[in-house]
């Protein structure tokens, strides 16, 4: 099992700024990827940045160059800077950790219960 501390969600204005941080601890596998996926009411879920810990980082199209995954200097933990928010990006964002042949398929072995983040004025 797999247990996640989560923090940074919350309001925001368009334009601004949050950052999400997700410390994962528990019986992890490696190799593995830390990540987030989002999911807004009545649409589908989305994933937003992948980091291995290999130490590669890939984003989806619409937050590329908006937002930045890094690894914290404590062992599991990764966060997520995101600048420029808009209000398309209000959605739970959650923390998740996989294998990478379960990533590939979409799919993740555990997740957070996640953390809200809204943008609007």
């Amino acid at each position: 099992q797999v247990h996640f501390v989560e923090s940074g969600g919350g309001l925001v204005q368009p334009g601004g700024s949050l950052r999400l941080s997700c410390a994962a601890s528990g019986n992890i596998f490696s190799p593995y990827v830390m990540g987030w996926y989002r999911q807004a009411p009545g649409k589908p879920r989305e994933l937003v940045a992948l980091l291995s810990s290999g130490g590669i980082t890939t984003y989806a199209e619409f937050v590329r160059g908006r937002f930045t995954g890094s690894w914290a200097n404590a062992k599991n933990t990764v966060y997520l800077q995101m600048t420029n928010l808009k209000p398309e990006d209000t959605a739970l964002y959650r923390c998740i950790l996989a294998k990478p042949v379960t990533i590939v398929k979409n799919d993740f072995e555990y997740g957070s219960p996640g953390t809200q983040v809204t943008v609007s004025s």
